[in-house]
């Protein structure tokens, strides 16, 4: 049985600190917002829809006590709606989508909604505590170290210098930029708050006009946690081919802390013969692979190769890419790593331009590829995430 795309939407991203414009709404609205939608659009009978499965990293405050649940019963759906929070860390928005076509390929469920929300500008990133980086016990023994450690260590280990990264990131606001001018940005639904009027209608994080000079004067931002507090030590210990770490990301090369929310429909088809509705695309595999923990952010690559072994396909039988620009490193590692070119990566822009709100970036990721796909009528799609801790994730989708 085959999981099909019928829609995928995703709100507008807003700067995550506390000016940005989308502080003042909640992550359940964020949610809430795309679920009104969804329906309105479609004219959905909601009674079809099973389930809500959303990745949420912070689980705490206005993202705590299962958030999937509290946005479906605000939704209007009706009291038979359930819901799930789920957290594979950045993978977490594509894990759902993930979840949500292994049920529905298994004969388990018929009509599902899989997204993911994350309000980083109300909830803070690790206000959640966890052993995995702060207890010793735990993170000794796996060397792990912070994110952009881990980041700046890959780019020391594969050769990528700090002309490399602020290429890449100008590049990223420059296709971010003319997508927004050309209004390719489909899926994108703006918020307005209880009144009707709009809070936010555009990717707020965009800056045109971003230019290597002016990232050039930014100072990397991970070189004294690094130095200091011993993690280039620990790194070095683990890679000792590597003579010394060379941080080269900062602010600008990194992907921007923002909120949001996305969902997609993914169900039957019977379920589509229901709604009156023709599927977009399909969910053809699906693949988590495991790296360790202090050169975490490498993963994409070998997700991506066992995605394609599960479908028979190589790389290039893949039109499209999106892989998430965590930073800088990780999108051009993955590419070295694959043997793949930029000009079938992230075509419009990425993390480092329009934000990477925790949860919800992968199943961004798979609406605007949907999008894109569309637009230049090829056929098929790969989204991959790197994921904290040492994992990557990868989806192939293809129009239908």
């Amino acid at each position: 049985m085959e999981a099909y795309i019928y829609d995928a939407l995703r709100t507008v991203r807003g700067k995550g600190n506390k000016k940005g414009a989308l502080n003042g709404i909640t992550p359940t609205y964020l949610t809430q917002t795309l679920l009104k939608e969804l329906r309105q659009k479609h004219d959905l009978d909601t009674n079809l829809v099973e389930d809500v499965i959303l990745g949420c990293v912070t689980q705490v405050m206005d993202q705590g006590a299962n958030i999937a649940k509290t946005a479906a019963q605000q939704s209007g759906y009706g009291d038979h709606l359930c819901g799930v929070t789920l957290n594979r860390f950045c993978g977490s928005g594509l894990e759902a989508v993930n979840q949500a076509a292994a049920y529905v390929r298994s004969g388990f469920s018929d009509l599902l909604i899989a997204g993911g929300v994350e309000s980083m500008s109300r909830v803070k990133m690790g206000s959640d505590g966890g052993a995995l980086m702060i207890d010793p016990a735990v993170a000794l023994p796996g060397h792990a170290i912070p994110q952009g450690v881990s980041a700046d260590l890959i780019a020391s280990k594969y050769g990528f210098s700090r002309k490399d990264a602020d290429e890449f990131a100008a590049e990223s606001q420059k296709r971010a930029a003319a997508a927004e001018a050309k209004g390719l940005y489909k899926s994108r639904v703006n918020i307005k708050d209880i009144n009707g009027i709009t809070v936010l209608a555009t990717d707020e994080n965009i800056r045109p006009g971003t230019t290597v000079e002016a990232l050039s004067n930014l100072n990397p931002s991970f070189a004294m946690m690094g130095k200091m507090a011993g993690f280039d030590s620990v790194a070095l210990d683990r890679y000792p081919e590597v003579e010394r770490i060379n941080h080269i990301h900062h602010a600008g090369n990194s992907s921007a802390i923002v909120d949001g929310a996305a969902i997609s429909l993914i169900g039957n088809k019977a379920a589509g013969a229901k709604m009156g509705l023709k599927p977009r695309a399909k969910v053809v595999a699906a693949a988590v692979y495991g790296t360790d923990p202090t050169m975490m952010l490498v993963g994409p690559a070998p997700a991506s190769r066992k995605a394609l072994k599960q479908a028979g396909m190589d790389k290039n039988d893949i039109d499209l890419y999106e892989v998430n620009e965590a930073f800088a490193v990780v999108p051009m590692r993955f590419m070295q790593d694959m043997g793949i070119g930029f000009d079938k990566v992230n075509v419009n822009g990425g993390a480092i331009a329009l934000g990477h709100p925790l949860g919800a970036t992968g199943c961004m990721l798979m609406g605007t590829l949907l999008d894109e796909l569309e637009r230049q009528d090829k056929s098929t799609g790969l989204i991959t995430l790197c994921i904290g801790g040492g994992m990557g994730i990868a989806t192939i989708i293809e129009r239908v």
